[in-house]
């Protein structure tokens, strides 16, 4: 579908991309936005169904995006899976996710696995004026990751993935000086996945993890642009289940997570003439005049590498420890299964008002026939910042091989 649309329209839709998928208000100085946010996305429907968490969840052929750790513990020797969601549906049909993952269990102790992960805005005409044929551009961004995970324990696996992305979403027929961005980052993950133990009136088994995600230098799209920090983040997530019998079984799981980002400093003003009050001659942002310093009221200079950035994250925020803790995120989710061939989900995610004001439901399903997995999800908004993805279903597609190949230890 064809968008003719002024320039500065266009402009706006791909500042609106740099953000995280949040509107910022004028009153919400310290939420933190980074490059390339779309890394954070749920790429598949049964994290999405669940609360966009997967970090301490049972495995499945979309670990890639959360904790490729979790790879070892499968029981089919490699798997296949595409994704497909819809964005922004309710305005446009051609803005999209698209991911695809591939693992292979080499052997009873390691796993390697690759993912790739598209963001198409669609085609854009850009136009001047009424007569003007205008110029289409198709801005997109992708990434394409490799991981290798090693079981160190029964129990226990560790991975370490390796990524690559490009953004190109400016218009280097609007700004000739303009490029597309890329840059490399890694992950390392942990996976735990108790034995199954006998209760009272169950069986029950404890799944933990941990991921730090994006771990990787800063990015730009000209030599004099503003650097940006990737969405390196950190979770941390636990569920058990409850193993009613062989057919069924009740798995609920929370995470939380945190972007390892410096938050934005609140900036006070250079006070040219020095009555304390500021005026339309007083600067307040942080790019004054290289000859005035900028003053810092409260919080840290974000001007920092990525390795500072990750450091400072967690004792920055502008209003001090109680919004620090504000700064994580949380999800709670649950998960039925009948037989290993039918699934029902529900999850809920929580963000702090004050730091995007992200909250959402979602609900889905899964289905298995033989070597093929089908997941549907849904999401409900429970927020006043309307989600991208409110009311987009989205499926994803998975093709299992050497199923019951391997045992769970």
């Amino acid at each position: 579908m064809k968008k003719y649309v002024l320039i500065l329209v266009a402009l706006i839709i791909f500042n609106f991309s740099f953000a995280q998928e949040t509107i910022t208000f004028p009153d919400q100085s310290s939420v933190i936005t980074t490059g390339v946010p779309f890394m954070l996305i749920a790429p598949d429907a049964r994290s999405a169904a669940m609360g966009d968490m997967g970090v301490a969840t049972s495995m499945d052929a979309y670990s890639q995006q959360y904790n490729p750790a979790k790879y070892v513990f499968s029981e089919a020797k490699s798997g296949v899976s595409l994704s497909y969601t819809p964005y922004l549906s309710r305005l446009v049909n051609d803005i999209s996710i698209s991911y695809a993952t591939y693992y292979n269990r080499l052997n009873e102790f390691s796993a390697v696995s690759a993912s790739f992960k598209y963001f198409s805005l669609g085609e854009i005409t850009l136009t001047q004026g009424q007569d003007d044929p205008g110029i289409n551009v198709q801005p997109n961004e992708l990434t394409a990751d490799i991981a290798y995970t090693l079981r160190l324990a029964d129990q226990f696996a560790m991975s370490v993935a390796i990524r690559y992305l490009r953004s190109d979403l400016r218009i280097d027929q609007v700004d000739p000086n303009a490029d597309a961005a890329g840059s490399f980052g890694a992950d390392i993950t942990g996976y735990y996945q108790s034995e199954e133990e006998a209760y009272n009136d169950f069986n029950g088994r404890w799944r933990l993890g941990f991921a730090i995600q994006n771990l990787g230098p800063k990015f730009s799209y000209d030599d004099g642009g503003r650097e940006n920090f990737q969405p390196t983040i950190l979770r941390l997530g636990g569920g058990f289940d409850f193993i009613f019998d062989e057919y069924s079984k009740l798995a609920v799981t929370a995470e939380v997570t945190k972007l390892l980002v410096p938050t934005p400093p609140l900036f006070g003003f250079v006070d040219s003439n020095g009555d304390g009050v500021q005026t339309e001659d007083d600067p307040s942002t942080p790019d004054v005049n290289e000859n005035e310093p900028t003053i810092i009221t409260q919080g840290q200079d974000n001007d920092v590498s990525f390795l500072n950035g990750v450091f400072q994250s967690f004792g920055d925020a502008p209003g001090g420890f109680s919004e620090e803790l504000r700064e994580f995120t949380w999800a709670l989710s649950a998960e039925y299964t009948y037989q290993e061939n039918f699934a029902f989900r529900a999850g809920y995610f929580n963000e702090a008002e004050d730091k995007g004001a992200r909250r959402f439901f979602g609900l889905g399903a899964g289905f298995k026939y033989t070597t093929i997995n089908l997941d549907l999800s849904y999401l409900f908004s429970a927020s006043r910042v309307q989600s991208p993805l409110e009311n987009t279903l989205r499926f994803s597609l998975t093709f299992n091989f050497g199923d019951g190949e391997y045992d769970e230890y």
